[in-house]
């Protein structure tokens, strides 16, 4: 595949999966208590010995750490909590699993009682990136032959299969596929020559048609056109389809239009990932096609596709009719103003909306503002506002601060790689004081100086919850950084990095700030002026 250069710049939001090893034994030793300690659910259900407790607490936290890794990987860009709510409830519903089977009474006791938690995902992705050939395949994957067992997904993702591999797998895919709903086939032919590759694609995808998956993870794979059709018997089969990831696999302009024609009902699909493809304009045309026939669709990303104006318009159009939509990502394309303005026209249709990521898209301030005020009427719950590097400078800023003032429960801010200025950083922090929820504020690269750095610092270092404002990359005086590290100095980790700040910084046009020009005065005297200037107030 032909890798498109991923320019999404300095990600800056705090991790919260993988938790540490230390996190998880004391997850282990938690229920190992609840197992083996009275309470009202062991008095209910049973009461299980130390060594018992023990075995399946192991047991249960490596089951629900799996299933929440490979829901975490799907989503990279997110900061884990998703992972870490889906980890706490596959723990507790398997902990009651155990509760439940588990004999009461002596007598029972002495009956074998398989306690073990239901097996429903099979994954081989952990470890060393390797090739996998037939041997190796019939020792790895032997727990799928055993009868009756209850896998309902598999990942063979991060092990790349040859011929006499995949003729191991298909008879074990055709013997699951009845049960299957989930699917993981990311990155599984890598290193592979291609008419090899498309052949071993070819075999499963042969097993598993006529399969009822939910989801399918097809990503890394460098599929083109030809990998795509090489899928073409599955893909073509699925009509129950709620997830499907088509990440880095070079979908071109004739590849995306392969994946229109070949998936014929996506009425059920929730997520539909695109990203870091070479998709294009008349690419995102047919991938259009596809979005207009999601009308269920809660997840779009459509991130470093190559997507220029036109295709833009497209895929803005498509979205009009997605009115469930809830996280919506198309990042590092190039929609520029038109694009922008298509755009604005869909957001103001989507109610559900929950995060959205328009970061360098090209929009500069007639695209910006048009999309901030159709998402000042609607999205109401939205908590992720991503417009980074759009070229949006201070005149566009109460457009935006009347947007972001309007979402009460926003909780992550990114306006970074703009042109926001003094002026445009002060009013921005006006609005953000109102916002209860608000954690994490990215304005770095803005040409902010002295002023705007201690008003926007004011403006949230007091905020209940707050975890991170990053104003790196600016022109703050030395002073002015004394004054932020010093509003700081009693949460220090909530400020990011500084070492890129350059405090003799000048615009890139050459026009220096003239407050800084004449002295620090002036810069009291702006900030002073703009706390008072209203939000949606004309210049």
């Amino acid at each position: 595949m032909d890798s498109t250069l991923n320019s999404e710049r300095r990600p800056f939001s705090i991790k919260l999966w993988p938790p540490s090893q230390n996190t998880r034994q004391v997850l282990v030793d938690r229920m190992i208590n609840n197992l083996s300690t009275k309470s009202l659910f062991t008095e209910k259900y049973a009461l299980l010995s130390k060594e018992e407790a023990e075995q399946n607490a192991k047991r249960i936290e490596d089951v629900a750490f799996a299933t929440a890794d490979q829901n975490y990987e799907k989503e990279p860009d997110g900061d884990g909590s998703s992972a870490v709510q889906l980890y706490a409830r596959e723990c507790s519903k398997l902990l009651m699993e155990v509760l439940k089977k588990k004999p009461r009474s002596k007598e029972d006791s002495k009956v074998t009682s398989d306690t073990t938690p239901t097996q429903t995902l099979f994954d081989i992705s952990k470890g060393v990136r390797a090739f996998i050939e037939a041997e190796e395949a019939e020792k790895l994957l032997k727990p799928l032959m055993e009868p009756g067992n209850t896998y309902t997904k598999i990942c063979f993702s991060n092990r790349s299969f040859g011929l006499g591999a995949a003729h191991v797998v298909e008879p074990i895919l055709v013997s699951l596929k009845n049960q299957l709903k989930e699917v993981d086939l990311s990155d599984f032919i890598a290193g592979r020559p291609e008419a090899e590759a498309l052949e071993v694609m070819n075999i499963f995808a042969a097993a598993l048609e006529g399969s009822a998956l939910e989801s399918l993870d097809l990503s890394n794979n460098a599929l083109g056109e030809k990998g795509v059709r090489a899928f073409g018997a599955l893909l073509k089969s699925q009509s129950c389809l709620e997830e499907l990831y088509l990440i880095n696999d070079g979908i071109s302009e004739e590849a995306a239009r392969a994946v229109c024609e070949l998936i014929p009902s996506t009425k059920k699909l929730r997520v539909l990932h695109f990203h870091n493809n070479m998709t294009g304009d008349e690419g995102a045309i047919a991938i259009s096609e596809v979005v207009k026939r999601s009308p269920l669709l809660e997840d779009f990303r459509c991130s470093s596709t190559r997507v220029g104006s036109e295709g833009g318009i497209a895929l803005s159009e498509a979205l009009e009719t997605c009115t469930h939509l809830k996280k919506l990502d198309l990042r590092d394309n190039m929609f520029g103003v038109e694009g922008g303005v298509a755009l604005s026209k869909a957001l103001s249709k989507h109610e559900s909306l929950k995060e959205v990521y328009l970061s360098y898209l090209n929009l500069e301030d007639e695209g910006a503002v048009a999309i901030a005020n159709a998402l000042k009427e609607s999205a109401p719950s939205l908590e992720v506002f991503d417009i980074a590097g759009n070229e949006i400078k201070a005149k566009s800023v109460p457009a935006i601060a009347g947007c972001i003032a309007a979402k009460t429960l926003l909780t992550k801010l990114n306006l970074a790689e703009n042109e926001l200025k003094d002026e445009g950083t002060i009013q921005i922090s006006k609005v953000l004081e109102g916002l209860p929820q608000l954690k994490e504020v990215d304005m770095n690269t803005n040409l902010i100086r002295r002023a705007g750095a201690r008003v926007l610092a004011q403006a949230l270092v007091q905020k209940p919850g707050f975890k991170l404002l990053n104003i790196n990359g600016n022109f703050i005086s030395d002073e002015g950084i004394d004054e932020v590290k010093d509003a700081f100095k009693k949460s220090p980790d909530m400020l990011g990095s500084l070492d890129e700040n350059d405090p003799e910084g000048e615009d890139d046009d050459g026009d220096d700030d003239k407050e800084s020009e004449k002295g620090e005065g002036n810069e009291d005297e702006l900030e002073s002026k703009l706390k008072n200037l209203e939000v949606g107030q004309e210049e």
